[in-house]
């Protein structure tokens, strides 16, 4: 249904679209040229177009479209997103979840046709559930909802909640009574943690935000684990569980929260090791979670990298140390949880320096593991050589890439316990690097050679004549270009690491390629678009870089791309005006001198003063292969420096090591 009077018009994006065909996204772009009677779009964006759900389905249902059959809460889910902000949608996932296991009701409703609309979709998915299995039905909403909202909420993924649970049960083999997670969020670690110990497991959790906690409840729900309490609140200001005295702690910390009560609980007692710098609000849980373990208790959380080397918090890691509670320290790969381009670390903690395995005294070693080893490209991480390599390690056999470390060597003046800087770096991993980077400088060795092959036979012809120019604002004025500035970006939005499902790229200023990964949600990106607060590119659209010092011009053969306040776009009329050609003649060193104002470190090329030779479209499409070629030849020049530096230090590592293989 695509909403009736009184209800949220249901729409629908290119991906959603195709999701509920069941075939891939570039399958519908390609419907969307070739089909005249694909439905228009009837909100967003240029770039980020959104549709009628009705409107599509009717269209799927008469072109035949359905190439695989789709579950039927993918056809619901849109409607789930028309109920506006995640509070809506994700209070009415939990309600689902509580009512397949029993443990809620349906109230009716007789207000607002909002309320209606509410009440009418939560029968409607309870219809569609699979009766025999109705935990399936929630968490299939509940990936959408979390999928949906990941600018918002960080959630724990599976792999690394059973790798936390693998260290636990590791390092506690007796038995678990009482687990506590402080910061629950959904409840994975808490539903992982009933899965693993049984249902007569005693679950404590809290969360600062309502509706996650009822997510929380409902996902433990369908899990069948009764002996459950979880309530909302700061956990910090205001702990539900003072007296916890958890067998385990759980615990994916909550990080970069400036705002987490420095100054009032300036004299808390559980502040044994020192008061938590206002910069390190991740410290104040480590001493929070630490006071929450019974005797022997064992607490594993996941946390930044910064956290084991910045200066600020020398004395709490000093004294954690000292009193035998950090017991070991895991590097992840980057990718492993947000955010995903860090390689987080998992910290283990024991109650007050009490082994669990009858040492009488706390050990005088601290376990560091750097796992970083078993990511790559194209595969990913591989979590079961990461949690074989980390239980190897806890259980105190050899294996590489861990070591123990005496903790008198590490109370220095930075006590740092980045596993990178004391796991030594194995013959065996720099030979794999070494393989690696000469397949990859080979790859662009051979393109380099296909390129030159053709760059090499040009010669310039021997026409003195010169050739007429007009500039870009006499073609603007023409109509033959569109120019449009850069714009000041929404810091709270833009993300840096790996991009989510329909990001977009951010583009901040010269070079223009190979820069830092940026993002920004495709929500974010169709709301700027339509209130004029972001400048978007389009396919073959020319990116300027106009400050004269870092001068650049590329075509955005990866749009869409968010441009920040340094760059201009350009957008050619393509039947008049061809961008390779454009982007090429506007890079000339020539060009940029005459257009440039030279005032002062911070002068502006002004583009519209910038010129190209009149040519027709044909000849321009014949110069814009060549600046095509051109730019390939660049861009693999740039990686074969990049790849060259980086075999240049593994060869640097292994001669330094006296481990440099045989010729």
């Amino acid at each position: 249904m695509s909403g009736s009077a009184g209800t949220p018009p249901v729409l629908v994006t290119l991906a959603e679209i195709a999701r509920i065909a069941g075939v891939g996204r570039a399958a519908v772009s390609n419907w969307r040229r070739r089909h005249e009677n694909f439905p228009a779009p009837v909100g967003g964006t240029d770039t980020y177009p959104q549709f009628s759900l009705h409107e599509v389905e009717v269209w799927l249902q008469q072109e035949n479209k359905f190439k695989t059959p789709v579950h039927p809460l993918d056809r619901l889910w849109p409607e789930y997103e028309a109920l506006g902000e995640r509070n809506a949608a994700g209070s009415l996932v939990a309600e689902v979840g509580l009512l397949l296991s029993g443990g809620g009701t349906i109230r009716p409703t007789g207000g607002k046709a909002s309320d209606r609309h509410r009440s009418d979709l939560l029968k409607r998915t309870l219809a569609v559930a699979d009766p025999d299995d109705g935990r399936a039905t929630f968490l299939l909403l509940l990936e959408r909802w979390l999928r949906t909202h990941v600018r918002q909420i960080t959630a724990t993924s599976t792999h690394l909640a059973e790798l936390m649970l693998s260290i636990a049960d590791l390092e506690h083999p007796e038995p678990v009574f009482t687990v506590l997670d402080p910061a629950c969020g959904t409840g994975t670690l808490l539903a992982a943690a009933g899965r693993r110990w049984g249902a007569g497991l005693r679950l404590l959790g809290q969360d600062n935000d309502a509706t996650l906690t009822r997510l929380a409840e409902a996902r433990l729900a369908v899990d069948g684990l009764p002996n459950v309490s979880l309530c909302t609140g700061d956990t910090l200001r205001a702990d539900a569980h003072p007296a916890a005295d958890a067998d385990v702690v759980l615990c994916d910390a909550p990080s970069n929260d400036r705002d987490w009560g420095h100054a009032e609980l300036a004299t808390d007692p559980r502040w044994v090791y020192g008061q938590p710098p206002r910069t390190e609000p991740e410290l104040a849980w480590v001493q929070h979670v630490v006071a929450s373990l019974a005797p022997g208790g064992v607490a594993v959380m996941v946390l930044p990298p910064a956290i084991a080397a910045r200066r600020a918090g020398r004395r709490i890691r000093s004294g954690l140390l000292r009193a035998g509670l950090l017991r070991a320290l895991i590097a992840l790969p980057p990718g492993a949880a947000p955010p995903y381009g860090v390689g987080l670390h998992v910290w283990v903690l024991h109650a007050k320096g009490a082994d669990t395995r009858g040492e009488e005294e706390p050990r005088a070693e601290l376990t560091l593991v750097d796992t970083a080893q078993h990511s790559t490209e194209k595969a990913g991480i591989d979590w079961p050589a990461v949690t074989a390599q980390v239980t190897s390690a806890l259980s105190g056999e050899g294996t590489r890439g861990s070591v123990s470390v005496p903790v008198i060597d590490l109370l220095d003046e930075q006590v740092d316990l980045t596993p990178a800087r004391h796991v030594p770096r194995t013959r065996t991993a720099t030979i794999v690097d070494l393989r690696r980077l000469w397949a990859r400088f080979d790859g662009h060795m051979s393109e380099v050679r296909d390129t030159t092959a053709v760059l090499a036979r040009l010669r310039p012809t021997g026409d003195d004549e010169p050739t007429s120019l007009i500039s870009l604002g006499e073609l603007e004025r023409a109509g033959a270009v569109e120019i449009r500035s850069g714009q000041t970006l929404p810091d709270e939005l833009v993300r840096q690491g790996e991009p989510q499902e329909d990001d977009t790229r951010v583009v901040i200023g010269a070079p223009l390629s190979g820069q830092a990964h940026l993002w920004l949600s495709s929500s974010a990106v169709a709301q700027g678009e339509l209130d004029g607060s972001l400048t978007v590119t389009a396919s073959q659209d020319v990116v300027v870089s106009v400050l004269a010092r870092a001068f650049d011009v590329q075509v955005d053969a990866d749009a869409p791309s968010v441009l920040g306040p340094q760059l201009t776009l350009l957008r050619v009329k393509p039947d008049v005006l061809d961008p390779w050609f454009l982007a090429g003649c506007l890079r000339s060193p020539a060009n940029v001198q005459q257009a440039g104002t030279h005032a002062s470190t911070t002068s502006r090329v002004d583009v519209r003063r910038l010129q190209v030779p009149r040519l027709a479209l044909a000849e321009q499409q014949l110069y814009g292969e060549v600046h095509r070629r051109v730019s390939a030849f660049e861009r693999e020049m740039r990686e074969m420096r990049t790849v060259g530096a980086e075999l240049s230090r593994s060869l640097g590592d292994l001669l330094a090591t006296g481990q440099l293989p045989r010729i």
